[in-house]
Order: C-alpha cells, then structure tokens, then sequence
C-alpha cells in the first residue's frame, strides 16, 4: 500500500476523500502525461512507478528538474489557477499509475474540509525548496561532484539500477553527456558503477560515498 508523505498534514478520513475523488490512469514507460504548454486542470498523485519532470530553457533545449516516486504529486499549481497552462513536461521513466484529481472535483473537497489546504501549501512549498536547491548546486557546486550526488540519490530511488541515459543524467547535472560519459567511465574503470544500454548500476555505494565526502571537503 503507497505511503502518502505529500498527504501527511491531513488526517487520515480527509486523504482517504483526496483519494477517493481522483480517477486512476495508467501510463507506460516512456509515455508522457502531460505536455509544457498543456491546460492545467489537474493534480496528479502518482501511486506506482517514476516519472521525470521535464523543462525547456530559453535555447530551446532540456533540462530534468526532478525523478518523483510514489507518493508524491505534480501539477498542484492547477488547483490554484483554472487558467494557468503546464510549466513542465511529465515522462514516465517506468510503467507507473497515477490519480488524477480534477480542480473542480479538488475545490469541492476544499469546501468541505478547509484544512486540505494544507496540503496545497506543504506541496508548494517544497516544490519551492528543491527549486532553492537545484539553483545553488548548478551555480556553486562543480559538475563532478553533481553528478556523484544525482548517482548516489537515484541509486537510493532506483535500488541500486538507474534506468536513465547518460543524456539523461546530464539533462539532471545541467552539463553535456560527453562531460557525464567521462565522468562516469572514470566511475566504471574503478568498480564503483556499472553501464548498460540505458541503465547504469550502483555497484559500490560506499566508494561513491568516500569520493563524495573528499569532493566536498577540497
């Protein structure tokens, strides 16, 4: 059964009406959800599976601001404004399964139960934070070090096997994939990790963990 940390400030009979309200859809790996440009007119609970949250930038190319796992949601910012149209792409990097809950399905259940707004607010406000946070890492953090963190964090999300590309994991760095293929095979050559055809695998965690902490201390 899905854990609902994105719920959490709400008791229980009140995520069950959240819950209960959405309609569940099914999308397959690769399948996108939802468009940049799209009409936003509803919030998406995502209960099985992964997806990446996709931006353009003013060039015109990608860039992947977060993988989001079970238990979390996207498109929030449709429940504040009716007219307001996607900021972001939405790919399923797995098979995954999400409730969607229409605005004016989500503002009935606001008049019944004020305190949903809670959850509007926790939702946002962390969207807000991982933004702060992506924003310093680019500017102040250098591009190895970034990729040892996006390794570490997805093989924590992917149990230990990523299935993302090299453009993939450079598109999350915000650098070049001949940049992330040669940090990477430095990775490989000294067994810390292992790549395939689309996927690239945590073999030993805990000599990432020793190159992050001397990184972080030079």
């Amino acid at each position: 059964m899905t854990e609902w940390p994105v719920l959490a400030s709400l008791p229980p009979h009140e995520i069950q009406q959240i819950l209960s309200a959405g309609r569940r859809r099914r999308f397959a790996r690769g399948e996108t959800l939802f468009h940049y440009g799209d009409p936003a007119d509803c919030l998406h609970l995502l209960d099985r599976g992964r997806v990446a949250v996709r931006v353009l930038t003013p060039q015109g190319e990608q860039a992947i601001l977060t993988v989001l796992g079970p238990g979390t949601a996207f498109g929030e910012l449709a429940l504040i404004d009716g007219n307001s149209l996607r900021t972001a792409s939405v790919t399923a990097i797995q098979a995954c399964e999400t409730i969607v809950v229409q605005k004016a399905q989500f503002e009935r259940l606001r008049a019944a139960y004020p305190g949903v707004d809670k959850f509007l607010l926790a939702s946002l406000s962390a969207q807000i934070a991982r933004l702060s946070d992506q924003l310093l890492e680019v500017l102040f953090v250098p591009i190895k070090l970034r990729i040892m963190r996006r390794i570490l964090a997805l093989g924590d999300e992917f149990d230990g096997i990523i299935p993302l590309t090299q453009e993939d994991i450079a598109l999350m760095a915000g650098t070049t994939r001949p940049t992330v293929n040669e940090i990477l095979r430095e990775f490989e050559r000294s067994g810390a990790i292992s790549i395939g055809r689309g996927r690239i695998e945590v073999v030993d965690r805990h000599q990432l963990d020793r190159r992050l902490a001397r990184a972080q201390l030079a």
